[in-house]
């Protein structure tokens, strides 16, 4: 049975023997385990039945630590590093020689970033070594945002979830990577495209690759609900298509529908896209958990966070 706990000792515990700890982080919670064992590395792609050729984030405690990490370690990269670590941002950087191939697919770059969460910082802190982490959810299902989430996909698969609360940001962090010393957006994240540029000037956004993806989060499906869901930019006349069905609608603020039969989450009663992207991922578990027949998502502003939940809307929805 899975343990919910604050216990950093125990964590530290069951890391060291080779096994997998549920982490909080700002964004997501992640499936951990030393980078250095295959063992370990082995059982997050087995627990989560995710494809050997997605990439692993690899996760470290400060920007020093890099060096450990990577290697030619761009410009761009470092002026990144210094506005958003700790934080949100995953950078792709040519690996190390000592970081193995399994955390890689196979490929010369290694993601590596330095989560924003007190607990697992602290924790990251009293290992010799550094945590690979994807999102702690079975591949491809909504990512957790609660300790009881993670519990609800792994209660006889996992030891223990490392309980940090509610993720602050909600979903995933923004990757970047750099090619011939370009810098590319690999994935959409809880860093919008405008903060990036406002640090290094344009960046060209290459976000999908479904049969080698140099950054997690670039499958076309993916984050998505048991329910058949769809996207929508008009979610009132989108229902008049589905009389007798039961619904579930995610809209970014409150819409005038009143009907026994559609089950409402509201992302942000004053608009804000940031509160919207935090509460995203728990409005769509706690949707899925109703036995809907369809749950119609809204389409949201296409800038700042905007992109961000549509790109994670698009993906849930693609079939």
């Amino acid at each position: 049975m899975i343990q919910i706990s604050k216990d950093i000792v125990k964590a530290k515990e069951i890391l060291e023997n080779e096994n997998l700890v549920a982490i909080p982080t700002e964004t997501v919670y992640g499936l951990a385990g030393n980078i250095y064992s295959e063992k370990a590395i082995n059982k997050i792609f087995k627990t989560k039945n995710r494809p050997f050729n997605n990439p692993l984030i690899v996760h470290i405690h400060s920007k020093e630590l890099l060096e450990n990490i990577a290697q030619e370690i761009p410009e761009k990269a470092k002026k990144l590093a210094e506005a958003f670590w700790p934080g949100s941002l995953t950078l792709v950087l040519n690996k190390k020689e000592t970081i193995p191939y399994s955390i890689t697919a196979g490929k010369e770059t290694v993601a590596v970033r330095v989560p924003n969460h007190p607990l697992t910082l602290e924790l990251l802190k009293q290992l010799d070594f550094p945590l690979a982490a994807p999102s702690a959810n079975p591949f491809g299902s909504i990512s957790p945002t609660t300790s009881q989430h993670v519990a609800d996909y792994f209660t006889d698969t996992l030891e223990m979830v490392l309980d940090g609360g509610n993720c602050e940001n909600g979903i995933e962090s923004t990757i970047v990577g750099f090619e011939n010393e370009k810098a590319i957006l690999y994935r959409l994240g809880s860093i919008s495209v405008e903060d990036i540029e406002s640090i290094i000037g344009p960046i060209q956004i290459v976000n999908k690759n479904d049969s080698s993806p140099n950054a997690p989060g670039m499958l076309s499906r993916h984050y998505a609900p048991k329910t058949k869901t769809i996207l929508s930019e008009n979610i009132e006349y989108e229902i008049k298509n589905y009389p007798t069905s039961k619904i579930g609608v995610l809209s970014f603020k409150d819409l005038n529908i009143n009907d026994e039969n559609i089950e409402k989450e509201i992302l942000s009663i004053k608009g804000s896209l940031k509160e919207a992207t935090s509460n995203l991922y728990a409005a769509m578990h706690r949707l899925d958990k109703k036995g809907l027949d369809l749950i119609i998502a809204e389409k949201f502003p296409e800038n700042d966070l905007g992109k961000s939940i549509n790109d994670r809307l698009e993906r849930a929805t693609k079939k």
